[in-house]
């Protein structure tokens, strides 16, 4: 009895330092990742003060923060921010929305899957820009335009991701199923699309990434607002600390949307980690 009793505190010691090592690693990861970029940054410093390269094509960091400064002081930055999360928003959701659709039809039904898969994987194969001529002819160079080549970059993820989430449920699961004699929707509720969920939701995170680098790249061909028009706007006015200003929002944004999926996942998988 002693011995046990004595065996308590090790035990919950060691199950308190099993929940603290992930924050302990996230600390060291945090640390860890800061040296480089400050280190490119300092070069970046030093190389203008220096003029180890023109200022004309590399202005300098000090330079960059200051139109940062002007451009959200005008309102001007958060204008075409703005305009930017708008169009990935709508492109986003209804490429999520058909790709989930798409995706759970075809991991479901096998009939739906030989008939639309082929020539899913074929449309799959083409890059977003590669309709750009196409869809320019059908629906112009105005805003439908950018969505639909935004939902077309976000669709394509997250249908695959669905599809082989839903293929992949272990089949132990579904024997155990059996077992219970759960109805079709029972074993669809509490078997398959729990065990598919992971992989679903990296399809959508997936998604959200493609999704903001096709808007960049039609905003860059066609468009007289947003980010990357901003981007081209300095490049053909030569103001380089317009186009990195620009390209960091693009870059910091894009991050930030991507940690905001993965809190959310964090959150709804909570499930998981409390279970094993």
């Amino acid at each position: 009895m002693t011995s046990t009793t004595a065996s308590l505190p090790l035990a919950t010691a060691a199950v308190t330092s099993a929940r603290a090592s992930p924050w302990r690693r996230r600390g060291v990861g945090l640390l860890l990742a800061w040296p480089f970029p400050l280190a490119v940054l300092l070069l970046w410093q030093l190389g203008a003060q220096f003029e180890w390269i023109p200022p004309q094509i590399l202005p300098a960091p000090l330079v960059v923060a200051q139109t940062f400064s002007d451009l959200w002081a005008t309102g001007e930055l958060q204008d075409h921010l703005l305009i930017s999360l708008a169009r990935v928003l709508y492109g986003f959701s209804l490429g999520t929305g058909l790709g989930l659709l798409l995706g759970v039809s075809m991991g479901l039904s096998p009939v739906v899957k030989d008939y639309l898969y082929p020539t899913f994987r074929v449309f799959a194969q083409v890059p977003s820009l590669g309709w750009l001529p196409l869809l320019m002819m059908l629906v112009g160079i105005d805003e439908a335009l950018k969505i639909i080549l935004i939902a077309k970059a976000a669709f394509v993820p997250v249908t695959m991701n669905t599809y082989n989430g839903l293929r992949n449920v272990p089949t132990s699961l579904i024997e155990v199923s059996k077992v219970f004699r759960f109805t079709r929707w029972q074993l669809l509720r509490h078997v398959v699309f729990p065990a598919a969920f992971p992989t679903l939701w990296t399809g959508i995170r997936y998604g959200l990434t493609h999704a903001w680098l096709a808007l960049v790249a039609v905003e860059l061909l066609a468009s007289s607002e947003g980010l990357g028009f901003l981007i081209v706007y300095g490049r053909q006015l030569f103001q380089l600390d317009v186009v990195l200003t620009a390209v960091v929002v693009v870059g910091a944004v894009g991050f930030a949307l991507d940690k905001v999926l993965a809190l959310v996942e964090g959150r709804l998988l909570r499930w998981r980690r409390e279970a094993f």
